[in-house]
């Protein structure tokens, strides 16, 4: 089923590229006391996310931080150093890539879809969410194919 506006999110892990090397971390653990926003993408380096999704989030992250938000999370069912290599070719510094390498987060959230036709296999529905001390208060899932409601534009006007 899929995550709901007043739920709580999952306390499954994720992993980060930190200085030292990858690092587990509970995204559970890391939104509390943080107003954060989180948006998904089906893969790095695939065509509307990386021309278009992850672009327009990197280009507001001084929008979003105006607004009073804490941080801005990308997510991908990718490995993290695929998602560290697609940050660093966006200049997506400011921004936290996250891999959800097995997809457990995506599963957890239930937004998670099946795109082995297209020779992807599992992967995450496009999405943005805002959660406010871990708790989510806006949901926005893309009903298809296509970049709309998910936007950093569309966000900010929900922030």
């Amino acid at each position: 089923m899929t995550i709901q506006v007043g739920e709580k999110i999952p306390a499954t892990e994720v992993t980060i590229m930190a200085p030292e090397g990858p690092k587990k971390v509970s995204l559970a653990t890391e939104f509390a006391g943080k107003r954060i926003v989180l948006f998904a993408v089906p893969g790095a380096f695939t065509p509307t996310c990386d021309a278009q999704h992850l672009p327009g989030y990197v280009a507001a992250v001084d929008d979003f931080l105006a607004k009073g938000v804490d941080g801005v999370v990308c997510v991908s069912v990718n490995d993290v150093f695929v998602m560290n290599a697609w940050g660093e070719s966006q200049h997506a510094d400011r921004l936290a890539m996250v891999a959800d390498s097995d997809g457990s987060f995506t599963k957890a959230v239930g937004l998670d879809v099946d795109l082995s036709a297209f020779g992807l296999g599992l992967r995450s529905n496009r999405y943005a969410m805002l959660v406010n001390d871990g708790v989510v208060t806006q949901l926005a899932v893309e009903p298809g194919p296509g970049l709309g409601v998910s936007s950093a534009e569309a966000m900010l006007a929900l922030a």
